[in-house]
């Protein structure tokens, strides 16, 4: 899909089109958008690379740059897929192939809005902009979510602690929410950082593009919100880690807690089972078998025998 803005067919449209926003483009669309500007529309492939010199490049005045976005499916987890930007003096070429809400947001500026961009140049920064700030509401909400995970994991009772972390469904699904924010915060850092090049490179290509200087402190002021939003990030991922290092402590307890019982209960059956082994024999010669207290005095013999070792657990602390 094709989108022009301003719109071509909008009477409040001021000179020609500035920003042509190609959405899963087809062929056709490609080649329209190729002969209206002049620069060549990367593929999918092409934008997909990961080397920094295929991510930023410049030719002939017209630069080239892609940034892998986050985007999150519905009952899915979170999916990278890439996003170019092709900027020249007079357009912005941006290729896409998953639906943006930031994209969505600068282009409603230019129906009608006061603030409608003038420029390729300020549309790159207004898109910018957008992306950033649902970067930041990204990691809000995983934040949020982390810190509820924190809670139930180091401040609960002990009692409800101890059943929690018993319970195999809970530990599994809160492992689960820990990985699953581990990696989305993996996709965002990402996007950050690709994004913050891309920043960084455009403002010293376009040093001399913006004759009154706004336009450059704005993009210097993206510079600082990356930069804080990536140490940010890098504070929510030392959480992660930490969360799922007490996950994994607390399961280990648990299971030695589990162990514990196990090796008490077989301790204390080992005395009983050997003194009823012993009076059990079919031998003709027991002088036990013809006293008239020898069965009182084998059962009381079996209880003190398996009393003795719990009274000893009991001393060293094991339960």
């Amino acid at each position: 899909m094709l989108s022009r803005y301003p719109h071509s067919d909008s009477r409040k449209a001021r000179g020609k089109v500035i920003w042509w926003d190609l959405h899963d483009p087809e062929p056709a669309e490609i080649a329209e958008v190729k002969a209206s500007t002049g620069v060549d529309v990367p593929s999918r492939e092409t934008l997909s690379e990961i080397e920094r010199s295929s991510r930023l490049k410049a030719r002939d005045g017209v630069l080239s740059m892609s940034v892998p976005i986050v985007t999150h499916a519905d009952g899915g987890g979170p999916q990278s897929a890439p996003l170019g930007f092709v900027l020249s003096r007079k357009h912005l070429v941006t290729v896409r192939f998953t639906a943006l809400a930031a994209f969505d947001a600068v282009a409603a500026r230019f129906d009608g809005s006061a603030e409608q961009p003038g420029s390729s140049l300020e549309v790159f920064v207004a898109l910018c902009d957008e992306l950033i700030d649902r970067l930041a509401d990204g990691l809000e909400e995983a934040a949020t979510e982390l810190r509820a995970l924190s809670t139930i994991a180091f401040h609960v009772p002990e009692g409800q602690g101890r059943k929690a972390v018993r319970s195999n469904k809970l530990v599994r699904a809160r492992l689960r929410q820990v990985g699953r924010l581990g990696d989305i915060l993996s996709e965002k850092r990402d996007a950050l950082l690709a994004l913050g090049r891309a920043i960084d490179f455009a403002c010293e290509m376009t040093a001399d593009w913006d004759d009154e200087g706004q336009t450059k402190a704005r993009m210097s002021d993206l510079k600082q919100d990356t930069a804080s939003l990536k140490d940010y990030e890098v504070r929510l991922s030392d959480k992660v880690q930490l969360l799922l290092d007490a996950m994994v402590g607390l399961i280990g307890i648990a299971q030695n807690d589990i162990f514990k019982i196990l090796t008490i209960v077989s301790i204390v059956g080992i005395p009983p089972t050997l003194i009823a082994g012993i009076y059990g024999m079919n031998f003709k010669f027991m002088p036990e078998y013809d006293w008239i207290y020898g069965y009182p005095y084998g059962l009381a013999l079996i209880a003190v025998s398996a009393i003795l070792p719990l009274i000893w657990f009991k001393w060293r602390g094991w339960f």
